[in-house]
């Protein structure tokens, strides 16, 4: 699986599509429980408290552009203490139900990210829909020009309906987007080294996310 892998900047995501598609308003009735974080980072937290800690922070997450000045405190003394956005997915990953399925969701968002600053991806991207152009399940969430931008958006998407409580539409999204991201690679005409590697790692993130989502 490939959670240890680079997942890009949780805070503030760095994709360029995502300045379009931010939740309208705060996460009201949002927050961390400042007693449970400090005992978490102290060592002396209870496992069944951990549990609802981690479903604290994963029900934050989407909400991160906008959340109190204490839990966003709060929750970057947890990321420290675990070490770092690596290590808080990992965390998470083992807590089944949302932080699982968000932190999963939130892998795939930082390698589309990565993957946005590879011509060669985005040249395949662009092939591919000339021949599809709307994927099975991507229609109303790919806009038609292929661009360096194309999976930011789509990233992007996800986070906001994360934001908005849909996460079974979320989960949706990322099914759809990993199964036509490693069909594009399976399909290309001599794919280079980011489109195989994007290939396989779309794989494995579909059957992650597949396997969360249905035990959530």
């Amino acid at each position: 699986m490939p959670l240890t892998r680079s997942v890009g900047e949780l805070l503030h995501r760095r994709h360029r599509a995502s300045r379009g598609a931010q939740p309208e308003s705060g996460p009201d009735g949002y927050g961390l429980d400042s007693v449970r974080a400090g005992q978490f980072t102290a060592g002396t937290l209870a496992p069944q408290d951990e549990a609802r800690l981690a479903d604290e922070v994963a029900e934050l997450l989407p909400h991160s552009w906008d959340i109190p000045t204490k839990s966003r405190e709060a929750l970057t003394t947890i990321i420290d203490h675990l070490g770092g956005q690596r290590e808080l997915m990992a965390w998470l990953d083992r807590y089944p139900g949302r932080p699982r399925l968000i932190a999963r969701l939130y892998v795939l968002m930082g390698h589309l990210d990565r993957y946005s600053d590879d011509a060669t991806v985005v040249g395949a991207l662009r092939s591919a829909r000339e021949q599809d152009p709307f994927p099975a399940g991507l229609r109303g969430y790919l806009l038609p020009q292929t661009t360096d931008e194309t999976l930011g958006t789509l990233a992007s998407r996800m986070e906001k309906l994360l934001a908005e409580q849909r996460e079974e539409d979320a989960s949706a999204l990322a099914l759809s987007t990993t199964a036509w991201l490693k069909g594009v690679a399976d399909d290309a005409n001599g794919p280079g080294a980011a489109v195989l590697e994007m290939g396989s790692v779309m794989g494995h993130l579909h059957q992650d996310i597949e396997e969360s989502a249905e035990h959530r």
